[in-house]
């Protein structure tokens, strides 16, 4: 996992795609332009039948290597913001350094580099690069800025937040009803990300963020809690206490739709 900051200070999270991965990519997309290009002859020669002249014959084949090689990828990579066959089937993405989408000039850098790298030298120099490189960038990457994302990720699972055993009793008395929404949202988050906090910087947030929910909440939590525990007691006696009131509203909502169903319908 590779960290990007970009320039609003947010943190982002992105996977590099392995060398396996953007090898098996790269040979599906090389043998679907091959085939292309297959096709692209047989039309050709087809069509033609040697009704126009070998030097025009050559300029259209040469025309049709560029249109399949450079021009087709290069044009799907834009317009896809970094995907193409291989990528899509493979879950990649082309992405710059800072995690932005590739525009044209980098799909064409990476198109121009990828006729030498892949089909003139057989992919030998794509893989001596990428082999040896912590994002297995090719050398069209070097010189582009980007690299191949793996966008298919497992999502990891929620983060659930216990009750603490010696705050259960005071959570169950306590007041937390008037604890406003916003203020809730970022108390989650700062619970889902606390373990991968610094300490100073966990210790300084969460007793901010206490100092604000103790404005909403009543009566304060006994003498010597930790900031962080009385928000886990607070945030999960929310949750519970949430659930309780969406599954009472829903239990009322299907009596009363057995209620309407049993009463007897009169015409006007």
């Amino acid at each position: 996992m590779s960290t990007v900051v970009t320039g609003e200070a947010v943190v982002l999270e992105l996977r590099p795609a392995s060398f396996a991965a953007r090898a098996l990519s790269c040979l599906i997309d090389v043998v679907s332009q091959l085939l292309l290009l297959l096709l692209l002859f047989f039309l050709i020669g087809n069509t033609l039948d040697g009704s126009l002249d070998p030097a025009l014959t050559r300029a259209l084949l040469l025309t049709s290597v560029v249109l399949v090689l450079v021009v087709v990828p290069v044009a799907v990579e834009t317009l896809t913001r970094g995907k193409s066959l291989g990528r899509l089937i493979m879950g990649l993405r082309i992405v710059r350094d800072d995690g932005g989408a590739v525009r044209f000039r980098q799909a064409f850098t990476r198109g121009i580099l990828a006729v030498l790298e892949i089909y003139m030298l057989a992919g030998s120099l794509a893989f001596i690069v990428a082999v040896f490189n912590e994002k297995s960038k090719r050398l069209g990457d070097m010189l582009a800025g980007t690299y191949s994302m793996r966008e298919r990720v497992q999502a990891p699972p929620p983060p659930t937040v216990d009750m603490p055993a010696e705050l259960a009793p005071w959570a169950e008395l306590a007041d937390i009803g008037r604890l406003p929404d916003p203020l809730s949202r970022r108390v989650s988050r700062f619970l889902a990300q606390a373990g991968r906090m610094a300490p100073p910087a966990r210790s300084s947030m969460a007793a901010s963020l206490a100092t604000e929910v103790s404005a909403f909440v009543s009566p304060p939590p006994p003498a010597g809690t930790f900031p962080e525990t009385y928000l886990r007691a607070v945030t999960s006696q929310r949750r519970e206490r949430d659930y309780a009131r969406l599954s009472a509203q829903h239990e009322r909502t299907e009596q009363l739709g057995r209620r309407l169903h049993r009463l007897p319908f009169t015409d006007a």
